[in-house]
Order: C-alpha cells, then sequence, then structure tokens
C-alpha cells in the first residue's frame, strides 16, 4: 500500500490568507478536500508536512514518499509514483511535484497531465469540475437514501443523499451536474438549486434559498440568500439574504444579513486580486471574482464587499460603504476606517464561536493566532 505525507511549498503564500491557518492539503475543493482525494484514491490516511507554527495540527509527518500539497491525484502520476526510488524526484517545469527522500539524487521530469492548485480563484472557477469527479468517487457502487416524493428534481443527473439528509418540498435542477447531500445535512423548503452542487455534513440550506452551480460547502454550514460558484471551507455561516458570488470562505466565517459582494465589475474589466507574496494587485484573467475571506473573519449587516475583495484572518467588517478591496488580517472596522482587532479579543470571540459547535479552542489554535499577528505586522 502506498503511503504518502502531503508537503507545502513555498508557493503556500499565493494562497493567503486561507493557507495562513492550514495546510494546502485542507483546501475544500469540490466536495472532499485535497487530502481527502488522496485518501479516497490510496484507501489510506496521508499524513501532513507544513510550516512550524502549523505542524501541531497535524502530528508528525513520517512517510518518506512526499506529494505536493497543492497537487491533485491522477491514476497516472500514482502509477510513477509507486515506483519512485528513494533520491528520485518528480518535476513539472520548475515545480517539485513528489519525492523519496530530502535528498535529491534523481531528477525526473513529468510529462503527463497535472492538476495544481495555483491561484485563489481555481478554487471556485474549477469547482464544478472537482465536485462532478469527487462525486464519482464517492458514490459509486452505492445507493442513495430515498429522496421525499415533496421535492421536484428534473435533469439527467442524480441527487445523492447520504444517511440522514432531510429535504421537504426544494427544487433540485440536476441538468448540469449532480447534487450530493451529505451525513445529517438538511436542505429546508423552498430552496432551489442547481448542480453541480454539495453540501457538507450537518450543513443546513435555509428556507428559500436560491443555490446556483459550482457551489460547495463543507461542514456545519448555514447558508441562505443567494449563492454563485461559491465554496465555504466549513463551520461557515451565510444565514440570510444578500448575495454570494464567484467567492471563497474560510472556516468560522459569518456574514451578516444582507451582507453583498460584487462579482463583476462595471465596466466589465478583468479582476485584480491582492496577493500576500508580491504585496501587489495581480490579474486574474477573469471578468467575475467575488469574495475570498480567511477563517475567523466576519461582516456586519448590510455590508458591501466590492469586486475582487480579500479579507484576511479573523478581521471584523461593518459600517456603511465600501470597504478597501484588500483587509488585512486583524482588522476592525470598513470604509469609515480600520483599527487593530486586538489579539485578546479575537481570541476572546473565537473561542465563543468554536464552543457553539462544540470545538475547542486550544494553545495550538491560540498560538496560531499569535504568528499570524506577528506574520501581517
Amino acid at each position: 500500500m502506498l503511503r504518502i505525507t502531503l508537503f507545502d511549498d513555498e508557493m503556500r503564500e499565493d494562497l493567503f490568507p486561507l493557507s495562513l491557518s492550514r495546510s494546502c492539503a485542507d483546501f475544500r475543493w469540490g466536495i472532499l478536500t485535497i487530502r481527502e482525494k488522496w485518501e479516497k484514491v490510496l484507501n489510506s490516511a496521508v499524513h501532513i508536512k507544513t510550516v512550524d507554527y502549523l505542524q501541531p495540527l497535524y502530528g508528525n509527518a513520517t512517510h518518506p514518499v512526499e506529494v505536493n500539497s497543492r497537487l491533485l491525484p491522477n491514476n497516472d502520476f500514482i502509477k510513477q509514483l509507486s515506483n519512485l526510488c528513494a533520491g528520485d524526484a518528480i518535476y513539472k517545469g520548475e515545480v517539485l511535484l513528489a519525492r523519496n527522500g530530502t535528498n535529491e539524487s534523481k531528477r525526473v521530469e513529468y510529462t503527463g497531465e497535472v492538476v495544481l492548485l495555483s491561484n485563489l480563484w481555481d478554487i471556485f472557477q474549477f469547482n464544478a469540475r472537482e465536485i462532478e469527479s469527487d462525486f464519482q468517487i464517492l458514490t459509486s457502487g452505492r445507493s442513495s437514501q430515498k429522496l421525499s416524493s415533496t421535492n421536484q428534481v428534473f435533469g439527467k443527473h442524480p441527487v445523492f443523499l447520504e444517511e440522514g439528509a432531510k429535504v421537504e418540498c426544494a427544487i433540485f435542477n440536476t441538468t448540469d451536474g449532480p447534487i450530493y447531500l451529505a451525513k445529517d445535512s438538511e436542505v429546508m423548503e423552498g430552496a432551489m438549486i442547481r448542480g453541480p452542487f454539495a453540501l457538507g455534513e450537518h450543513s443546513q440550506v435555509k428556507m428559500g434559498a436560491r443555490i446556483y452551480s459550482g457551489s460547495s460547502f463543507g461542514p456545519h454550514c448555514k447558508v441562505g440568500g443567494e449563492v454563485s460558484n461559491s465554496v465555504i471551507f466549513g463551520y461557515s455561516n451565510k444565514g440570510h439574504e444578500g448575495f454570494l458570488g464567484n467567492s471563497v470562505l474560510g472556516e468560522w466565517c459569518n456574514l451578516g444579513a444582507d451582507t453583498n459582494n460584487s462579482n463583476l465589475k462595471n465596466n466589465y474589466d478583468e479582476v485584480r486580486l491582492w496577493n500576500y507574496r508580491k504585496k501587489s494587485f495581480v490579474k486574474t484573467g477573469l471578468q467575475f471574482c467575488g469574495l475570498i475571506m480567511g477563517d475567523h473573519s466576519k461582516s456586519g449587516i448590510n455590508t458591501m464587499f466590492n469586486t475582487g475583495t480579500v479579507v484576511g484572518f479573523s478581521s471584523n467588517i461593518f459600517g456603511a460603504g465600501f470597504p478597501r478591496n484588500f483587509i488585512p488580517s486583524f482588522s476592525w472596522g470598513g470604509a469609515a476606517g480600520i483599527e487593530l482587532y486586538t489579539l485578546p479579543k479575537a481570541l476572546q470571540t473565537a473561542q465563543r464561536v468554536m464552543a457553539r459547535r462544540g470545538v475547542e479552542l486550544t494553545e495550538v489554535h491560540k498560538n496560531i493566532f499569535k504568528v499570524i499577528e506577528n506574520i501581517e505586522k
């Protein structure tokens, strides 16, 4: 059995703020995280090797065969990986894809196709594709739980319910892709959902919600209003009216009632997005690009986010008008001005938020807050 360690490379900084608080292996892309995709394909647990301040989240990494944590598995690459000798390293151009041991003695160029998570916008741009791929992995050879007759379904793709999923009086359009409802999830009355779509364990789509193709919500989320082509990693809420489009939210986020984001500029121009490593806005090549929000960040009611806005880790945004397009971590305020969201207050809020879901804010988590605060000073 092939056992691997997923390692973070220096390009993780291009994926800030979401990689400030997790390995790239724990990015949700489709239904599953990258780590979960590898575990499903290999049928074994994988180890994680990341930066020092995040490593305590993952324990020791001991498997000598290491694979780039931004890389998605495919059968051809796994075959080559299985034959990797000690000292061998597989590259795609200048990107290290895998190695057997850290002492490289032989470089092998991989000529096949690979999918690497390289930009924050890749997450929503290719999320529909990943939902369909993960759907096949999760449902192949299995039968769905029965869908209540109160629901209306049309389209050529399936709706798959895991055990305990509750759905009544909803409308599902599977013309463009499947719909996956995880264990103990719930879709409330009047919700309208277009596939491809995925709802995580213990997550909830609220009454009358309108969810468009290419959206996936991780575990323990509550989502209402209008959502299009967006990914929510988990443990986050967008429970009220308001629009979220072409966006990615981390964990422990909360969007206040009637929070809206723009995903298209009024002049239809290409959207630029803040890049932490380059310390500047970079071209996305996209006409549609919305909000990227790091873990533990929140917005007050009626908050408006402009096209291509990046909000860092543990920020609290509120007030009238559009705040700036890049809001650093530990920010408190909005368009009228930003001040420091002090670490003691941020930790106090995080502890309360996590306790409501039965999750402890450990000393490891507290240290991560402290390190991230210093990273952006």
